[in-house]
C-alpha cells in the first residue's frame, strides 16, 4: 500500500515562508512524477507545482510561480515545496501526489495522479 505523508503546514504571516515535505512509502518513488495540489475553503483542488522523476523538469501555477520551489531528494524518497512571499490567498490544504507513468506534458492535471496524500493545512493571515 503506497502511502504519501505530509507535513510542514502552520500557521504564518502574510510575507512568511514555509516548507512543506512529503515522504512517499512507494519503492519506485524515484521514477515518478509528484505534483503538490492545494484546495482553499469552499474550492476546488488545484494544481500548484510538479516535478519530473529526476528533477530536471519543473512546472509552476502561475499563482505561485517565482514565489514557490519544488524539489525533491530521491534518497530520501521526499518531495518538497518551498512557499515564500506567502500570500492569505494561499490558505488552503495542500496536497501531495504521485504519478506513475511519466507523463511530463500532463503533469498538471490532478486526473493523471495515482496516489495522494491526506494534506497538510497551510493558514497564511494577514
Amino acid at each position: 500500500q503506497v502511502q504519501l505523508v505530509e507535513s510542514g503546514g502552520g500557521l504564518v504571516q502574510a510575507g512568511g515562508s514555509l516548507r512543506l515535505s512529503c515522504v512517499a512509502s512507494r519503492r519506485r518513488f524515484s521514477s515518478d512524477i509528484m505534483g503538490w495540489f492545494r484546495q482553499a475553503p469552499g474550492k476546488e483542488r488545484e494544481f500548484v507545482a510538479a516535478i519530473s522523476w529526476t528533477g530536471s523538469s519543473t512546472t509552476y501555477a502561475d499563482s505561485v510561480k517565482g514565489r514557490f520551489t519544488i524539489s525533491r531528494d530521491n534518497a530520501k524518497n521526499t518531495v518538497y515545496l518551498q512557499m515564500n512571499s506567502l500570500k492569505p490567498e494561499d490558505t488552503a490544504v495542500y496536497y501531495c501526489a504521485a504519478e506513475t507513468r511519466q507523463s511530463i506534458a500532463t503533469m498538471t492535471l490532478m486526473g493523471e495522479y495515482d496516489f495522494w496524500g491526506q494534506g497538510t493545512m497551510v493558514t497564511v493571515s494577514s
